[in-house]
């Protein structure tokens, strides 16, 4: 049985995707630890728990941070994220109901596993590859999600697929939060429980002790 704590796991998921991709149309740049975990996502079919999705909870710590600072509101929101979750949430059900689309992502998908034999995860090739899907599924649902930025980063066509890329991991989180028993009332409802548990998960991943290997 999923539990809260997945559900929230699962909706930061979607609030890092449309974070970072918040970041590349503003700034032509983004964490590249957290592009790498929500784009970890799409390839993830079996994994043993929600965290295991992202690589591990700290994986989703970015998604985390900005799920709370959109919840409590004031300075730290950003309507531009607001925005594009609530079109990635709205999107994924309409793909839900879109076999013939459901099929071409998982074909999709899999094509890309077997060049990640060949290519890191944020290398060109894989970015292009997810873009590109993006582009022959999502991208023809209604109403599409535009996005806003400085134009000499949205002309650049790797940051155009960088973020085709993210919006795609984004719809694969709002697919995961639905599977956990997410819905929209639960947002608007039970904001001071949300954002109880995504607090206490930033919190665990804060104080999770540091792996990075130390030369000797």
């Amino acid at each position: 049985m999923k539990t809260e704590r997945d559900r929230c796991i699962a909706l930061a998921g979607v609030f890092q995707a449309a974070g970072l991709a918040s970041q590349v149309a503003r700034r032509g740049m983004a964490d590249s630890d957290a592009m790498e975990s929500s784009l970890h996502s799409l390839f993830q079919v079996d994994a043993a728990s929600v965290e295991d999705v992202y690589g591990g909870l700290s994986g989703i710590a970015d998604g985390l941070k900005t799920l709370r600072e959109q919840l409590i509101g004031q300075k730290a929101r950003n309507i531009d994220i607001t925005r594009y979750v609530i079109s990635l949430l709205h999107l994924e059900k309409k793909l839900s109901k879109q076999q013939t689309m459901l099929q071409r992502l998982s074909e999709g998908i899999n094509s890309a596993t077997r060049q990640l034999e060949h290519y890191p995860l944020l290398h060109p090739n894989i970015l292009a590859a997810m873009a590109d899907l993006y582009s022959e599924t999502i991208s023809n649902l209604r109403p599409r999600i535009m996005i806003q930025g400085e134009p000499l980063h949205l002309q650049n066509t790797e940051n155009v697929n960088r973020i085709r890329a993210l919006l795609l991991s984004g719809i694969r989180s709002a697919m995961l939060w639905r599977q956990c028993g997410g819905n929209r009332f639960q947002i608007l409802l039970g904001r001071k429980r949300l954002t109880g548990t995504a607090n206490a998960l930033y919190l665990e991943v804060r104080n999770q002790p540091d792996r990075t290997p130390v030369e000797l």
